[in-house]
């Protein structure tokens, strides 16, 4: 873990960012402007949740056909196969052109990781908000494990090596995170809920478990102590709302 302050509303994926200043009152809405129309529809947050921040418009016909072309690539074939040229082939014209549009190969691959953190921070937030018999927590870790097995190559170019964050559009990377801090109200914990499901699913997508090792029996086992902690960490801090 890095050696510096955790967030205090969201817990970053996947490293903290530094916590907010003591002059801040209440939860940040990172990118979000308070008075727009996006922020005043966005009713019915949970405690310590943070708005989705506002993205860039939508991308130009042109660059949203080389993003889908590169994500096809990357599906099919994984990072190796991503490369300039068999984009191109796959939209039909000479990689020459792509550069009009990316710089390079790097600013491609930085389009498609927003977008995985898009998704991934989306479907996080629904999870959060699930009503059922299981905890958040439990349809969190459910719901992740879902997508990353879902999106195997796609997941770990987003999670995998150095991360551009000056790249990433304000305040995405700490709201896609911050579902992780909703479910357990305490950023050090939330980090190290993360870290476990992300070692899960590397080590599922890995292929690195013993045969006929029950992982749903383990994912649940991990769920189990991470809502007990959750839960005493809430009921010291006084806003267990179970």
């Amino acid at each position: 873990m890095p050696d510096h302050d955790l967030p205090t509303e969201g817990v970053v994926w996947p490293t903290a960012a530094k916590a907010p200043g003591p002059t801040q009152s209440g939860p940040p809405i990172i990118g979000v402007d308070p008075s727009s129309p996006r922020r005043a529809s966005q009713t019915g947050l949970m405690p310590g949740e943070l708005a989705r921040p506002v993205l860039d418009g939508a991308r130009k016909p042109r660059v949203a056909e080389i993003v889908a072309a590169a994500r096809r690539v990357l599906e099919a074939g994984g990072q190796e196969a991503l490369t300039m040229r068999r984009v191109a082939d796959e939209l039909g014209i000479q990689a020459p052109s792509l550069y009009k549009h990316f710089a390079s190969k790097g600013d491609l691959e930085l389009a498609l990781l927003t977008e995985a953190m898009v998704e991934i921070g989306e479907a996080s937030h629904e999870a959060v908000h699930a009503v059922g018999d299981q905890p958040p927590l439990v349809v969190l870790l459910e719901t992740y494990r879902r997508y990353s097995l879902s999106h195997p190559h796609l997941y770990r170019l987003a999670t995998g090596g150095p991360l551009d964050r000056e790249g990433l559009p304000t305040g995405l990377e700490e709201w896609a995170g911050n579902p992780w801090y909703v479910v357990t109200r305490d950023p050090y914990l939330a980090q190290a809920l993360w870290s476990f499901a992300h070692g899960m699913v590397i080590l599922e997508l890995d292929g690195r478990y013993p045969p006929g090792s029950d992982l749903g029996a383990t994912w649940a086992a991990g769920a189990l102590a991470f809502e007990n902690l959750a839960r005493q960490r809430r009921a010291i801090a006084g806003t267990d709302e179970s």
